[in-house]
């Protein structure tokens, strides 16, 4: 065997990839030879897949284990402790976005990597099909030219040259001629019979590759509005957001252990493919290409011989034959047999129709155009698409652990959301301190009762009080107490130069207490705050 030329080397990940452990159902080795066909090695790439399966089951395990420490094993605050520190938990959630958004940064990459090496397969193949289909047209039109044309020519001739044997004898070497020319035609390329469709075969990849490149576009989509959904539901601490991340994360996590186990499927068998492809193409091609047309084409070495140059060269000799007969047929058979000049002259141009044919034909089966769109094919699956691969499996991988780690974070947010509005509940409305208190003093229904109560309290702080001496109080007037512990108790201005009394509203209700008060107040304080009241 001739030695090839090093026009393809499968990059390092694909012996990498190849190396995988393949095992069947059963745990058996298989081996890692490129075998599709074959049911141990179908096998073997599915307990590959299912990897992804075991990840999955993994996370959730760890999760269960994570939400039954959380919920039934969680110790109580301290007492002390009003309100939890929610600084950890909003940082490792911060640091998860940033792992999903660098792994959608890689999943893109991989992601067009992987198309652009599946458009570089197709591109070829259709390339490649093209060609083949030219061959055979070339093929088809110099055998219709020399079985239609070239035969009834010759009949024709054979009657007009029927009284001259020598021409006669001209004519019989051009049919042997022109059944040698059919012969090499019809045996010429058996390339172009193949049974593979390559054209079909491209379909149905660019099929599959854009149904796959959208899917993976919708995943990193998805995990982006993940990260822009939790960032708005820890901001905004809300059970409802919190509830729809979830729901999202579960169905994110999913479809990326399901995305690696199958991209590092594809991506094993790919590579058996890539470490001896030509073994494979070999074997796949045996039944309608003979070794030597399938090395030629594959090695395109220099120190192989074209196997279709014999004939090539058997029909060019031939056609050149004929036209030097036909030449000699026009210089001698015109004065004698002008009828037969038409024939003839039909004869010479179709000779011209197929030597060019054969010219294409020579220059369509050589090797180097096949061989190009053969290893432009291998570089766009084995460099770009494996590589493609492996960013992919990558994403996969790392967006999966992050949304299991979010997931952790969400349940923790969700128990310390749950804490507060317990502490929440648990205050005194009535505290001036208390943030919610403040919020309901701006119901006019709450003010109304707070001012009430506030005046109520007024009154009984002034029973505690020692009596005024008569010239202290007629000497100095103090401000009504009374407006003083409204202005502490958050009283609103507008209801502090209203009379209570002359404005209709109703007297505060009689207690035993508030007689007291009265009882132990003197007249001019008495009168004083009627007068108060008056104005």
């Amino acid at each position: 065997m001739a030695i090839a030329r090093l026009d393809y080397v499968a990059p390092w990940w694909t012996y990498w990839l190849h190396n995988f452990p393949h095992f069947n159902f059963v745990f058996q080795s298989v081996d890692n030879t490129f075998r599709p066909e074959e049911a141990s090695y179908q096998q073997s790439l599915i307990v590959l897949a299912c990897a992804g399966a075991i990840g999955l089951a993994l996370s959730l395990l760890t999760l269960a284990v994570y939400l039954v420490c959380l919920f039934c094993c969680r110790r109580s605050l301290d007492e002390e402790t009003k309100r939890p520190d929610t600084c950890c938990v909003t940082w490792v959630a911060v640091i998860t976005g940033l792992i999903i958004c660098s792994a959608v940064g890689v999943g893109f990459y991989g992601n067009s990597e992987t198309n652009d090496g599946v458009y570089q397969l197709t591109y070829s193949l259709y390339h490649a099909n093209h060609t083949l289909d030219s061959i055979n047209s070339l093929v088809e039109g110099a055998q219709n030219n020399v079985e239609a044309g070239l035969k009834q020519h010759l009949e024709r001739l054979d009657e007009i040259f029927a009284t001259k044997i020598e021409y006669l004898q001209a004519l019989r070497f051009l049919q042997l001629m022109v059944n040698n020319i059919i012969r090499e035609l019809t045996a010429l390329p058996d390339i172009n019979k193949s049974k593979i469709d390559l054209a079909a075969i491209a379909d149905q990849t660019a099929f599959i590759e854009y149904y796959r490149w959208l899917t993976y576009l919708l995943l990193l989509i998805l995990d982006l509005v993940i990260c822009l959904v939790m960032c708005l539901g820890i901001a905004k601490q809300s059970q409802c957001l919190m509830i729809s991340i979830i729901g999202f994360v579960i169905l994110s996590l999913v479809l990326s252990w399901a995305a690696l186990g199958s991209g590092t499927a594809t991506a094993v068998g790919t590579s058996d493919f890539c470490v001896s492809p030509n073994k494979f193409i070999v074997n796949q091609t045996k039944d309608f290409l003979t070794a030597d047309v399938a090395h030629y084409y594959l090695f395109c070495s220099p120190n192989l011989q074209n196997p279709f140059q014999q004939s090539l060269t058997i029909c060019q000799r031939s056609l050149t034959t004929m036209q030097i007969q036909i030449q000699g047929l026009l210089q001698f058979s015109m004065p004698i047999f002008p009828t037969a000049q038409r024939d003839l002259l039909g004869i010479q141009t179709l000779l011209n129709s197929t030597e060019f044919n054969v010219h294409q034909l020579t220059a369509l089966l050589d090797c180097r155009g096949i061989h190009k769109d053969y290893l432009d094919a291998l570089m766009g699956v084995c460099y770009d698409g494996v590589e493609g691969l492996l960013y992919l499996s990558l994403f996969s991988l790392l967006a999966a652990c992050a949304l299991s780690a979010m997931l952790c974070v969400i349940f923790r947010l969700w128990t310390l959301m749950g804490s507060r509005e317990k502490e929440y509940n648990d205050i005194d409305e009535e505290d001036p301190f208390n943030p919610q208190a403040r919020r309901l003093s701006f119901n006019p229904r709450r003010s109304n009762t707070h001012s009430f109560c506030s005046y109520i309290s007024s009154l009984g702080s002034q029973a505690s009080l020692h009596p005024p001496s008569q010239s202290q109080s007629n000497s100095t007037i103090q401000p009504p107490e009374y407006m003083n512990q409204s202005m502490l108790f958050g009283g609103t201005p507008r209801y502090e130069n209203v009379p209570l009394i002359g404005g209709g509203s109703p007297p505060p209700s009689y207690s035993p207490s508030m007689r007291t008060t009265y009882l132990s107040m003197t007249d001019a304080q008495i009168r004083h705050l009627r007068t108060d009241f008056q104005v």
